[in-house]
């Protein structure tokens, strides 16, 4: 499989142009069925509709650290709190990329409102935080800063789609975001990260990192070609052909399609959806730690395939777990 440069986004370039007629006007209805759903197939391998019978993540604040968002995409306003650019140092994280939005919206896209897909975490709030420039590449202060300031400004939950085989070389070398992760955590943030897509065995941070690794998994749960694996107490998360938000003008990601919606395969894509099913254990009144500890314990794995990891994350079993917990 080609590799994208170093220090690249971990997302794959399977972009597929959708032709579906969206919505463009932003309703405030929230019991109109999203026309997309039905291309969604990882939330119901995930349970999710399940999990939402309990809780849908309302206020959680999910930071997603990468290349901003498209700020004014029908299916994310109303969604997004202030945000930072650390690239161009100013408060307009816009997007310019694609790879932002289309993890914002895989997280928390506004869901039930009657315009294109449904997101992980329904009542969750997007805090875009951009440290990634319009070709994807970012620097390793940049990306520091970008992870203290979600912490520093209330994220809950913080999302780093950043496993490309160039950053994870750095962070191996020296470690510099394990302590920006560790800081974030003592703040009381989860922080969930993609495991990479080289397909190869790699342990990207130091094992004292309160960090969730997550690995891709395909529709038929089985591990993606392409899935880095190896991480301690990894999970896996579906990552293959994921429909979510993109930029509604162009971008790298949106050069043949600037519909608002696409398909994109990784453990990018993976990834938000495990910290939107943090993001409703958070509203369990769980801890960082017992958040993570619950996504691992109740992940499935009955082959005991490597390259899941602990296995495939079940929202239903999780959340149910966190209730059982707190009624006992």
């Amino acid at each position: 499989m080609r590799r994208r440069p170093a220090t690249t986004l971990a997302a794959l370039t399977a972009l597929t142009a959708l032709t579906a007629a969206v919505t463009t006007g932003c309703s405030s209805d929230d019991d109109k069925p999203d026309p997309l759903r039905d291309g969604q197939w990882a939330l119901d391998a995930l349970k999710m509709p399940d999990a939402w019978t309990t809780d849908r993540g309302d206020d959680t604040v999910i930071a997603v650290v990468d290349t901003g968002v498209d700020l004014d995409h029908p299916d994310l306003k109303g969604r997004l709190v202030d945000g930072y650019d650390f690239v161009d140092d100013d408060a307009e994280p816009k997007d310019l990329n694609g790879h932002g939005t289309h993890v914002a919206g895989i997280a928390a896209a506004h869901t039930d409102n009657g315009i294109g897909v449904a997101g992980g975490a329904p009542g969750a709030k997007i805090m875009p935080v951009r440290v990634l420039g319009a070709d994807g590449s970012g620097t390793n202060d940049d990306i520091t800063k970008g992870i203290v300031w979600a912490a520093q400004h209330g994220a809950d939950v913080i999302n780093l789609s950043l496993g490309e085989s160039g950053l994870m070389a750095r962070l191996l070398k020296g470690g510099i975001l394990n302590q920006a992760i560790s800081a974030a955590n003592a703040k009381g943030a989860v922080v969930v990260a993609a495991a990479g897509n080289d397909s190869t065995i790699l342990q990207p941070y130091a094992l004292d990192t309160p960090v969730l690794v997550v690995n891709a998994a395909g529709e038929n749960g089985a591990p993606a070609s392409f899935t880095n694996f190896g991480a301690r107490n990894a999970v896996s998360a579906p990552g293959v052909d994921i429909l979510s938000t993109l930029p509604t003008y162009t971008t790298k990601e949106t050069l043949r399609n600037t519909s608002g919606y696409g398909q994109l395969s990784g453990t990018s894509m993976a990834s938000p959806y495990v910290s939107a099913v943090a993001a409703l254990l958070h509203r369990q009144g769980l801890s960082p730690a017992a958040i993570m500890k619950t996504i691992r314990d109740t992940a499935s794995n009955p082959q005991n395939l490597p390259k899941l990891g602990l296995g495939n994350v079940d929202a239903a079993a999780a959340v149910k777990a966190a209730k059982d917990a707190k009624n006992q």
